[in-house]
């Protein structure tokens, strides 16, 4: 049985472990990353799943940022334990995260990956949306939280200041 919570304040090392086993050395060079610097994540969609011992098992982060003149989020990173994966945690936290973003009001979120396996969740290739270089832009993908969020959006994504 696993048990989601809010990340607080002490489990940010704990969840940043986390991203260092389950992606390449050097993850923080991404361009993605250039997005968070110095930008806090939305504490009340940063989520993590604990087993019944209160082991890690995999976790979730959301962050503010700007295309062209409109809000969004960026979710990102995700990651699920290697002991864990197959089990649906990454579903379920993205399941949810999308579910609180919406009831707290924000319309749209994008991400960098997979589309087939980001399908599933409503996202898709989003064009007229710039991510800074190297992205491969078929990898940019958005999800509308509202009806049409997307629609008249375009334009560099940036870091919310």
């Amino acid at each position: 049985m696993y048990h989601l919570e809010q990340e607080a304040t002490q489990d940010w090392w704990e969840v940043e472990a986390l991203f260092d086993l389950c992606f390449a050395p050097g993850r923080e060079a991404l361009s993605s990353y250039r997005l968070r610097d110095d930008v806090a994540p939305i504490a009340d969609l940063c989520l993590l799943a604990r087993d019944d011992e209160q082991t890690l098992a995999a976790a979730i982060r959301f962050w503010p940022v700007r295309v062209g003149n409109a809000d969004a989020l960026l979710l990102g990173p995700i990651a699920v334990h290697p002991t864990r994966q197959g089990e649906g945690l990454g579903g379920l936290l993205i399941g949810e995260g999308l579910s609180r973003a919406r009831a707290r009001g924000w319309q749209r979120v994008l991400l960098v990956g997979d589309a087939p396996y980001y399908k599933r969740f409503g996202f898709e290739k989003l064009s007229g949306v710039t991510m800074p270089p190297p992205t491969n832009p078929d990898r940019v993908l958005g999800a509308a939280l509202v009806h049409d969020a997307w629609g008249n959006v375009s334009g560099k994504l940036r870091k919310l200041d």
